[in-house]
């Protein structure tokens, strides 16, 4: 009885620690469009030139493109889905809480270019083109003039393309190397490449010692450096008075990767959170009645089983939000919807129970021996109740639109711990009461609503 006792305390505790992590404003949970407002773009993919097979697994692939890209800039749980509109493969993308509406379509549409460009091999057109185009260039600078657009791009041809590309890029990262001439630390971006590139990146090195290796970025010169040795090991380092910021969004950019298909935005809107913040309040509002008017039908009409079932009503109330904020859940309105199904659901299972124990009660037996069996007798109706219930939220989740997908996962999470409640939390409080087999207790605490003759008044000699 100890061990139980202390167990059930225990039980409490953590309750009250997740109660308060719910509670507490420092971890907030994560809204969903239609509650924290954002931004909604539509997309058209240009399927045109791919065969009708690989249309869907294109689609596919670019839904995972984009949602690395969102991921870049930090936006919780967006939404990326593709559909068929009038003939035509559309993207939409919903961005929760994300206000600047350029930058998210900027860091989406753009596919940065990574080349890496050896010098002109000399003698030929266009390396002396190139010679007297970077010549007349540092004559103009050093006269104070603005060189012409014209003598740049001719000075550009002083580089050759070379098969190495951003598409052979494994990964990007920040790293930081001592800046010349200064103590700071100045940041860089390193590149790693796959093995194909490792050996077109050994190769260009090699055959270039001496020389100049470009690397371009959106047909733009990054950094010029000048091989030292062959670099076989397929890294490399882009130098180019970064700032750590300007870095970290490259970075991103390299690491999004390209997209497999063209993409034109179509239409963007912003919508506001004006009616999220009425949903959530809404929502709260319905919850914390629906709460209240369970916990006074339950304690009405079971007594002391009902005080213990609310009791284990907020633990699990506690505990599913703390699960929304530390999975984390993105909280739609159709997913505080489904939570405050879950409320009325986790109350049912103890319905079962307590029904059980009464008839257990009326039959003489003790009562100790009718709460083991009430609980003992419940549990298969419960669990098959229950599974019926878990396999419909997962086809809801996996076969419906993200809309219902809300809903289905928080209806699913609310039966799942609603099972835990009843069946461990509500028993261990039950069987850890220190409850004398007395007339008095088997009528007045465990009677039925506002009657106390429908349990056995006397104590059975069994």
């Amino acid at each position: 009885m100890l061990k139980r006792r202390i167990v059930a305390l225990l039980i409490i505790i953590i309750g009250a620690g997740l109660l308060y992590l719910a509670y507490l404003p420092k971890f907030p949970f994560h809204l969903g469009l239609d509650l924290s407002g954002g931004s909604h773009l539509v997309y058209k993919a240009d399927t045109k030139a791919l065969p009708a097979g690989d249309v869907s697994s294109s689609m596919a692939s670019l839904r995972d493109v984009i949602e690395r890209r969102v991921n870049m800039f930090g936006v919780g749980e967006p939404i990326v889905q593709s559909s068929t509109s009038g003939g035509e493969q559309r993207l939409i993308v919903d961005l929760p809480g994300v206000t600047d509406l350029a930058k998210a379509v900027a860091l989406i549409g753009q596919t940065p270019v990574l080349e890496f460009k050896t010098e002109a091999r000399e003698g030929t057109p266009a390396y002396v083109a190139a010679k007297d185009a970077q010549k007349k260039i540092q004559e103009d600078l050093a006269a104070g003039k603005q060189p012409d657009q014209a003598l740049v791009i001719a000075a550009d041809g002083f580089y050759e393309n070379t098969p190495l590309t951003g598409r052979y890029l494994k990964k990007a990262s920040v790293t930081f190397q001592q800046g010349r001439g200064s103590g700071f630390q100045e940041p860089t971006v390193a590149l790693a490449f796959t093995a194909e590139g490792q050996a077109l990146f050994g190769k260009i090195t090699s055959e270039n010692i001496g020389k100049t290796v470009a690397i371009y970025l959106d047909g733009a010169p990054l950094s010029t450096p000048v091989v030292q040795s062959a670099i076989t090991d397929g890294n490399a380092i882009i130098t180019g008075n970064f700032t750590p910021q300007s870095a970290r969004e490259l970075v991103g950019r390299l690491n999004a990767g390209a997209l497999p298909v063209p993409i034109e935005l179509l239409s963007t809107q912003t919508v506001g959170a004006t009616l999220g913040s009425a949903a959530v309040q809404d929502g709260m509002k319905a919850g914390l009645v629906g709460l209240i008017l369970v916990a006074i039908f339950m304690v009405l009409w079971y007594r002391l089983p009902g005080v213990v079932a609310v009791v284990a009503l907020a633990i699990y109330i506690g505990a599913m939000l703390s699960l929304f904020k530390l999975i984390p859940v993105t909280l739609t309105a159709a997913g505080i919807a489904g939570f405050i199904l879950t409320i009325g659901m986790a109350v049912d299972a103890n319905v079962l129970i307590f029904e059980r124990t009464k008839e257990e009660l009326k039959n003489g037996a003790s009562l100790d021996h009718a709460i083991r069996e009430g609980f003992h007798r419940a549990w298969p109706s419960i669990r098959d109740g229950n599974m019926t219930s878990i396999i419909t939220s997962v086809i809801l989740f996996f076969l419906s639109s993200s809309l219902i997908q809300g809903f289905a996962l928080t209806l699913g999470i609310g039966i799942l711990m609603s099972m835990l409640s009843a069946v461990v939390v509500t028993r261990t409080f039950m069987m850890a009461l220190p409850l004398v087999d007395k007339p008095f207790v088997r009528k007045f605490l465990f009677g039925s609503g506002f009657f106390t003759s429908k349990v056995a008044g006397t104590v059975p000699t069994k």
